[in-house]
């Protein structure tokens, strides 16, 4: 007797339909977009039918209650987590992500030192951009990696933890990024918004601070895209129950003075030591204070806990908890060189894209997923918009491990600081502040 064939399971959409109808701007509905999502996942749609689906997206845009579903159907293909067991607030921040921008890592222990629990869920660095696991792996010993008991006994006994997110939060999403950075698929409001969302969202936290970047440094250089990218997000987390506030910031410069791994790391410290440039502690006491008021705590300077040592104390505790040693000496380059103004004058400008792009080059990020990073690597700004320099001072020093990275580096920044004769008025570094009933 022979044996029958396999049944396979009867599909209720065509992938292909739904590719046409996004192509000529019609919405999908729920039921076409949690099959979406879920046939990726399984593999039923191929990975270059959701290319085609993600570029209708980027070319014809998604209304909200598509983006809401697109964000809970991801959601729904991993598991999620819940802080609300730990007995304090739990609000988390997420950042989308610039040049120079170290500021979770002293973010999270001063909040955490208020008797708040911070879960910062964190990823890698790609491109010109750096990433919050890349800095912290130069500390010697430093793990990212936590099992969810670990995050949450972390969380309980010293309030703060910064680690690499799990595989299992929306793991539909990680595999949508991994085709949207291939397929020039990446900078488009709703596959950004809900990327960022439902992993969020999935991390059970009570509150969410967004830092939404603009500016030659950002993914969104333009004002009204970050407007549109910080509102949408706002949206999702009302939307969830999820309450959201986001800042939009300034990322036309570098943040602070500091670019790569163990640069940025030590600049962290001299925030934490109550020092350090004044636009990263203008910063992360902003984020600070969205952040504790969502949790209740309202009337407190945050300037408190780096001024007595509160939040480095947290810093320390969390840094041992996940087997790094604090006190270890971090990486040095053994490679360096200087880039000098060819006039004097004063700083008009200094472009934070041509900067990321120099420390990448540098070897300070990556260019694919999995490359391997020089944590010694990275650019020291020296000179900053106001700042007046003369004919020879020195603007840029760069360091690096490979003396054969180092001329793209300098490369990189030939014309990336603008010099002139007119006066310069520093603008503020939060720009706009965002909340579900508008700005």
């Amino acid at each position: 007797m022979q044996a029958s064939a396999p049944k396979h399971r009867a599909e209720p959409y065509d992938v292909v339909d739904l590719i046409t109808a996004k192509r000529h701007a019609k919405a999908l509905d729920e039921g076409e977009i949690d099959w979406l999502v879920d046939a990726f996942t399984r593999g039923v749609v191929a990975p270059e039918q959701m290319s085609a689906l993600m570029m209708a997206i980027v070319i014809q845009g998604m209304n909200r209650d598509e983006i809401r579903q697109l964000t809970a159907a991801m959601i729904a293909s991993g598991e999620t987590m819940d802080f609300g067991v730990l007995g304090k607030p739990a609000i988390d921040k997420h950042s989308t992500g610039g040049v120079g921008d170290k500021i979770t890592l002293p973010l999270v222990p001063l909040v955490a030192s208020f008797g708040v629990a911070v879960p910062q869920l964190s990823g890698r660095g790609l491109g010109h951009t750096g990433g919050t696991l890349d800095k912290l792996e130069s500390i010697a010993g430093w793990r990212a990696d936590m099992t969810n008991p670990e995050i949450y006994a972390a969380l309980d006994e010293i309030g703060g933890v910064i680690c690499a997110a799990g595989t299992s939060l929306a793991p539909a999403d990680k595999r949508m990024y991994a085709l949207r950075d291939v397929t020039g698929t990446v900078a488009a409001v709703p596959l950004i918004a809900s990327s960022i969302m439902s992993k969020k969202i999935a991390e059970g936290a009570g509150g969410l601070v967004l830092d939404v970047k603009v500016g030659s440094g950002a993914f969104l250089p333009e004002l009204d895209e970050a407007r549109e990218l910080a509102q949408t997000m706002v949206n999702l987390g009302a939307d969830s129950g999820l309450e959201t506030v986001a800042l939009i910031t300034d990322m036309d410069q570098p943040l602070g003075r500091e670019v790569g791994n163990a640069n940025e790391v030590r600049e962290s410290l001299e925030v934490l030591a109550g020092g350090g440039p004044s636009d990263v502690v203008e910063l992360t006491v902003a984020l600070a204070r969205e952040m504790l008021a969502m949790a209740g705590k309202l009337d407190i300077d945050p300037r408190q806990a780096l001024a007595d040592g509160s939040a480095m104390d947290v810093w320390n505790r969390m840094i041992r908890s996940q087997g790094g040693d604090p006190q270890a000496p971090l990486p040095e380059a053994n490679e360096r060189e200087v880039v000098r103004a060819t006039r004097g004058g004063t700083v008009q400008r200094v472009d934070a894209r041509a900067v990321g792009v120099a420390a990448w080059r540098l070897g300070a990020g990556r260019a694919r997923p999995g490359d391997p990073v020089d944590h010694a690597a990275g650019v020291t700004v020296h000179a900053k918009p106001g700042d007046l320099v003369a004919a020879g001072d020195v603007l840029f020093t760069l360091a690096c491990d490979n003396a054969s990275r180092m001329q793209r580096g300098i490369d990189s920044l030939a014309e990336a600081c603008e010099i002139g004769d007119a006066a310069h008025e520093a603008g503020p570094i939060v720009l706009e502040r965002v909340t579900a009933n508008g700005r």
